[in-house]
């Protein structure tokens, strides 16, 4: 529910029961993010800079700019902040269900061109991350980004476009399985309700024309129970048809279930067997629409539930690109400069952005509406992350992050092995160092006969007693000098980069 935790987060959970823990990941207290600001650089030369209104580190989402530079360079700050949002996340779930719903609709900010729209898009998805499913689409199908991205905006009369009507149905609300039976020309039916919406290119909002917009009724099949959507007129009748095509939509009982199963396969499994659809899906779904597809409710429901924490449930999914690198970040307690020192920030979020996108993953974009193909492409789904190219990049991360890190503006982070040592709560036992590091890394444990191997082998150096560790980190303690610090940490290193490298670290 959290891209991994810090010791401290794990600690205070443990301090709180269990439906407890769920409804504070579930009610985040902390406030939103600050909006991005500029830390790029732009051009110096007179007449040229094309972005003269916003000083570095100050903000530019509320700038309107249509220079493609400039809005390149938006881009860029926009996905470097994110990566920083997602490191310094609070103790909620809210940034694995902003990622969840940005995932969901599927927009490409490469392809749509301009950072404050990607940014005024992930605003809107974060006010309802939480909130309201219903709400969000019913919001969404107007958002400048999405009118742009599914070419909303040239739906006209005319012509009506069909792209953004059969991805509202087939992505966004019922999906493509045997209970979703809309016909072609429901689809047809829905472009013209959604005719007349366009961009105002010197606001950067959405704006409803009614010249544009078809104004006869249309019908839909019975899977719809024929419902005809009476044709308006005037400036009212785009949000009027829109909350009637939002409504009739929403009156399927499969919207509720294919979210649900969303839901379940990003939080829990991948496969869906009977068993599950009738055991887990139906009832999570029922509490969806009885709840009116308030997001919280059904959330509460499957991480309270007894299936939720099956054994065999646990560990059983490949981590997504950005649960490796945010994770391990976290995990290591990887600490960067205060958000005064944005230039230092920006640039380090950015290596660590790079590196997600190296492993597969390249935050708000995916290569297709669909989103990520892990998330749904049956029946490799999440193994899809794990491949020649991509698993050798990720033990290289956590190589590099454990033996060098990286600087800028001379300030490094690294994984510091020793403080990371230091904050468990026998460190001078191996036994128990190598217990406590895996409860924190793994979600399984490795077996007895593993863990005696890497105690005996990287913190004993191979020798047979438990003290020629506990010896070494006593010295340290007692008196940390150069050599003695060089003795720990080496040996440290070694062990966590190993346990990074095997394959149980993968799983999440």
């Amino acid at each position: 529910t959290m891209f991994g935790a810090k010791k401290a987060d794990v600690d205070y959970f443990k301090g709180l029961s269990m439906s407890q823990a769920v409804d504070e990941l579930l009610n985040p207290a902390a406030p939103n993010p600050a909006p991005p600001v500029k830390e790029y650089a732009t051009s110096t030369t007179p007449g040229v800079n094309a972005d003269a209104n916003i000083l570095q580190g100050t903000t530019w989402v509320n700038d309107i700019n249509s220079d493609g530079t400039v809005q390149a360079q938006r881009r860029a700050s926009y996905k470097k902040w994110l990566t920083g949002v997602m490191i310094n996340q609070d103790r909620s779930i809210r940034e694995k269900l902003i990622m969840f719903w940005v995932d969901h609709f599927g927009n490409e900010t490469t392809d749509v061109g301009f950072g404050n729209w990607a940014y005024t898009q992930h605003s809107l998805i974060r006010q309802y991350a939480l909130g309201n499913f219903k709400n969000l689409v019913r919001d969404i199908s107007k958002d400048v980004m999405m009118l742009r991205y599914l070419n909303g905006y040239l739906n006209n009369k005319n012509a009506p476009d069909e792209n953004y009507a059969r991805e509202l149905f087939e992505l966004f609300t019922l999906g493509k399985g045997p209970g979703s039976q809309y016909t072609e020309n429901d689809v047809k039916e829905a472009a013209k309700v959604l005719t007349g919406w366009q961009i105002n290119g010197t606001t950067y909002t959405s704006v409803f024309n009614a010249t544009r917009h078809d104004t006869t009724n249309k019908t839909f099949s019975s899977f719809f129970n024929n419902t005809v959507i009476t044709g308006r007129t005037g400036s009212t009748a785009g949000d009027l048809e829109l909350n009637d095509l939002i409504n009739m939509t929403f009156n399927q009982a499969e919207v509720a279930k294919f979210i649900v199963r969303k839901f379940y396969r990003w939080f829990v499994y991948y496969a869906i067997d009977a068993g599950t659809e009738a055991n887990v899906i139906t009832p999570l779904a029922d509490i969806f629409r009885s709840n009116n597809y308030e997001i919280k409710p059904v959330l509460s429901a499957l991480f309270k539930s007894e299936h939720f924490f099956d054994m065999l449930n646990r560990g059983c999914y490949i981590k997504t690109p950005a649960d490796q690198v945010i994770g391990s970040l976290r995990e290591m307690n990887v600490q960067f400069r205060p958000s005064t020192d944005w230039d230092t920030n920006y640039g380090l979020w950015n290596t660590f952005f790079n590196w997600m996108v190296n492993m597969g993953q390249n935050l708000h974009d995916p290569p297709n509406v669909s989103g990520m193909p892990a998330y749904y492409q049956e029946p490799s789904f999440h193994e899809i992350w794990i491949n020649s190219d991509s698993l050798p990049k990720r033990n290289q991360f956590t190589d590099t992050m454990i033996n060098t890190g990286y600087a800028r503006n001379g300030f490094r982070v690294q994984f510091n092995c020793v403080a990371f040592a230091q904050t468990l709560p026998n460190p001078g036992n191996p036994n128990d160092l190598v217990d406590d590091a895996l409860k924190i890394f793994f979600r399984n444990d490795l077996s007895a006969q593993s863990k005696q191997q890497i105690k005996t082998q990287i913190l004993l150096t191979g020798q047979q007693w438990d003290y020629y560790w506990t010896n070494a980190w006593a010295a340290y303690v007692s008196n940390p000098t150069t050599a003695n610090f060089n003795t720990v940490n080496t040996r440290l290193k070694s062990l966590f980069q190993y346990l990074f490298n095997l394959s149980e670290y993968q799983l999440a």
